[in-house]
């Protein structure tokens, strides 16, 4: 398929005749150069790029998916919805969704070239809970990492709960990263626990997937770099669950302030 292709099946939600992998030329960096092409017809039609989405940082989960190591996405101010702790996420046009509760940050700044954790905490604005919403184009959730790339990384919707200024979370970077690594996540379905997680999950820390994803983003030809005001999604803290129109969901992390609930709708 071609970028048009792609992104005729992500506006219609419908799943893909075969795989792109099928193509055994269609390796990563191809992949990778598929999803800016899809991201520049995105931006043409007037969609803002809002940030990142990076998935498949829980290592817990490779196994179940066949995927051995991160990967990202963008995200949009067409799939982006901020709230202050409650919120409705609708389902409508998403193909397959599954639902993941993570960390989010929002930049202040670029971070400085070969950025270590210190660099990227001097650069963070906020860190917040959110509920990530991927989807596959490919039946049963079955694919190559090739596949998932091209797909957007999978991005479908975010939902960002209420801003924690991160300075008042921790005072510098290995406090930030030991404090989110220790932070647990309860994910409760129509007020039932479903799974419980924890931030060493992904790569580490939340913030260690962050500075990950960065080295990778930098690493990758013609992807723009962080800008201040960029989102970006570190990664689902328990395996990825199917979610459907009228369900309430909620993830009760271990920090105080972050818990997000959301309604879905189609």
């Amino acid at each position: 398929m071609n970028p048009q292709d792609i992104l005729h099946h992500l506006d219609q939600g419908r799943l893909w005749a075969a795989p792109l992998s099928n193509d055994t030329a269609f390796d990563l960096p191809a992949a990778y150069a598929r999803a800016l092409q899809v991201r520049a017809l995105r931006i043409a039609r007037g969609e803002a790029p809002r940030g990142y989405k990076v998935g498949f940082t829980n290592r817990t989960i490779w196994p179940r998916y066949n995927v051995f190591a991160p990967i990202w996405g963008t995200v949009w101010d067409s799939t982006l919805t901020f709230c202050e702790g409650v919120g409705d996420v609708k389902l409508h046009a998403t193909c397959q969704p599954r639902l993941e509760p993570e960390i989010v940050f929002g930049m202040s700044a670029t971070p400085a070239p070969e950025a270590t954790l210190q660099d990227l905490f001097n650069a963070i604005d906020w860190v917040a809970p959110g509920f990530e919403v991927v989807q596959s184009h490919l039946p049963d959730w079955k694919f190559l990492p090739a596949d998932t790339i091209a797909d957007g990384a999978l991005h479908a919707r975010l939902l960002v709960g209420s801003k924690v200024a991160a300075g008042t979370l921790a005072s510098d970077a290995a406090a930030l990263d030991s404090l989110l690594a220790q932070a647990k996540v309860t994910l409760s379905r129509d007020g039932q626990a479903v799974e419980s997680g924890e931030g060493a999950n992904v790569l580490g820390s939340p913030l260690r997937a962050l500075l990950h994803f960065l080295e990778t983003l930098r690493a990758c030809p013609g992807a723009p770099d962080l800008l201040p005001g960029d989102v970006i999604t570190t990664g689902t803290w328990t395996d990825a669950w199917p979610v459907e129109p009228g369900q309430a969901w909620k993830a009760a992390f271990s920090l105080p302030g972050f818990a997000l609930e959301a309604r879905f709708t189609d």
